[in-house]
């Protein structure tokens, strides 16, 4: 069974690769600053990062989908990138 930080390693690696960061978890392990808010993903990267994630939570550890959809939204809360404003075109 895979363990709680091997998971936490694959959740941010693919919320890197999503996000189009060429950085790894082992770029960011040990860093007392808040770099999660350094660098930025889309809402739709976002939404995907944390579907993604909860499907391979139900898969390695057996969750219902709600529990896998709570706990990703703990993950996120936790380590997620900072969301990028997206505004529209105006004429």
């Amino acid at each position: 069974m895979y363990k709680k930080q091997e998971i936490l390693v694959e959740l941010i690696n693919k919320m890197f690769e999503l996000a189009g960061h060429s950085l790894k978890y082992e770029d960011v392990v040990g860093r007392q600053d808040n770099w999660f808010q350094q660098y930025t993903m889309t809402q739709d990267q976002n939404d995907e990062w944390r579907k993604w994630g909860a499907k391979y939570l139900r898969k390695k550890k057996r969750w219902t989908k709600g529990m896998a959809e709570r706990e990703m939204a703990m993950v996120d809360l936790y380590c997620g990138l900072k969301i990028e404003k997206e505004f529209g075109l105006q004429n």
